[in-house]
């Protein structure tokens, strides 16, 4: 088992040391091509899936492969492009999950499993936090954290409960909370004790700041909502004011957008999704898009435009016309977490504008995929539909898995964070040159 193990790990070693720089032009894999899996992912390889694509549905073809998560062998480490340099920031996390950066530079944790919020400030002499502390505990599976109002002096800080809108008082600083939460909304339930179903809940402003957007995902893979109460403002972007107050859906359809983020060039509401199980391996592509007020998005009747759930047949044809195809379709089952938009100048130039979403990883699918984090390439704030695998390297060639990518957040040095539930930990990465 150790000569398999270390095996593996060499040739990740060798990935790591052969790796494209960013600045060459790559190729992009598209058609049947663009299918992949994790042992195929590589920094700097790039793909293009389109809803010409698309297999028929297999549901015969549909698996059980849940991922094992193993302690991250000695030596492993998350493969980046060349000229970048990946650390450890911290680890023995409890179920770390969703990452903010708040304006003074802090880095905000959600510790969903457990109910804190955890705050890490600096990067002392050997890459580890200057100062961490719990700014709240008690949550019923935190994961949305946004500051409000926008700037330097934000007076909020806004935690998306699996089942309530919560805030508590925030001054730049603050390690701990100075104040009670204040619960300002409730949500459909989520979370085995909730409601059951997806129970991450993400939170952003948009970007004038009067409008609190709350992502809410489906009970289940595909129940009809027509005949399933418990789906009620679920699979939706619900819209809110910041005192709370519940504007309406905003966009439908949209299984589960797990990740939210203001698009900085266009001040679209963009998201990171979750769609459905159970039509075979290559069905139904996960996918990062922008959000459009109004839109539906097909779920659960229809997907990727006019094609119709083959457990749904005949139901709602008059919604076929109205599905949404997204901006960038990723791999299927992917999952797909947490996502962000690039601002920072560390980067080489060609990253700014660039979107970046954590892929956790397939459980749907027969080979591995996704335990990634990957790039989505912009030209003047939209999609050109192609995706690029970033920071690859957290399975091992046995089919275990050692890391699972979740949260991505910005530093204000320019440099980006990734919390990985799978080793516990956060992965800071930074632009050397070198």
């Amino acid at each position: 088992m150790i000569s398999v193990r270390c095996s593996h790990l060499s040739v990740a070693l060798l990935a790591l040391a052969v790796a494209s720089p960013v600045f060459a032009q790559q190729k992009v894999f598209t058609g049947q091509d663009a299918f992949t899996d994790a042992a195929h992912e590589s920094p700097g390889t790039r793909r293009h899936l389109t809803v010409a694509d698309l297999p028929a549905p297999a549901q015969d073809q549909s698996v059980d492969n849940g991922p094992f998560v193993v302690p991250r062998p000695a030596n492993a480490w998350p493969v980046a492009p060349k000229g970048f340099k990946v650390e450890l920031y911290a680890s023995n996390l409890d179920n770390p999950r969703l990452l903010r950066v708040a304006p003074n530079g802090d880095l905000f944790l959600a510790e969903s499993a457990t109910g804190k919020i955890r705050v890490f400030r600096g990067v002392d002499a050997s890459g580890k936090p200057k100062v961490t502390s719990v700014f709240a505990e008690g949550l019923h599976q935190p994961f949305g954290i946004a500051f409000y109002p926008a700037g330097p002096n934000p007076k909020w800080i806004y935690i998306g409960d699996t089942d309530a809108i919560v805030r508590f008082p925030y001054h730049s600083g603050d390690l701990k909370a100075k104040g009670p939460m204040q619960q300002l909304a409730d949500l459909p339930g989520g979370g085995r004790l909730r409601g059951g179903g997806h129970w991450t809940r993400d939170l952003v402003f948009s970007k004038d700041g009067s409008k609190l957007f709350a992502s809410v995902g489906s009970h289940s893979n595909v129940d009809d909502t027509d005949t399933h109460p418990e789906e009620y403002h679920r699979a939706d972007v619900l819209q809110f004011t910041p005192e709370g107050k519940f504007v309406k859906v905003y966009a439908w359809g949209i299984r589960n957008c797990v990740g939210e983020a203001i698009n900085p060039t266009t001040g679209e509401l963009w998201c990171s999704t979750n769609e459905r199980d159970g039509l075979g391996n290559n069905l139904v592509p996960d996918y990062v898009t922008s959000v459009k007020e109004g839109g539906f998005y097909g779920w659960p009747w229809w997907y990727m435009g006019g094609h119709q759930d083959p457990r749904h047949i005949g139901k709602h044809p008059e919604l076929k016309s109205k599905v949404i195809t997204p901006d960038i379709l990723v791999n299927p089952h992917f999952a797909s977490l947490e996502m962000m938009f690039y601002t920072g100048s560390q980067f080489p130039a060609e990253f700014k504008g660039d979107g970046f979403a954590c892929e956790h990883g397939s459980w749907n699918r027969k080979q591995r995929a996704g335990y990634e984090v990957i790039r989505l390439p912009m030209k003047d704030g939209h999609a050109t539909g192609e995706y690029e695998d970033f920071l690859t390297g957290f399975t091992i060639g046995d089919g275990n898995v050692w890391g699972r990518p979740v949260g991505v957040a910005q530093a204000s040095d320019g440099s980006i964070f990734v919390s990985d539930d799978g080793s516990r930990s956060i992965w800071h990465v930074v632009y050397t040159g070198k």
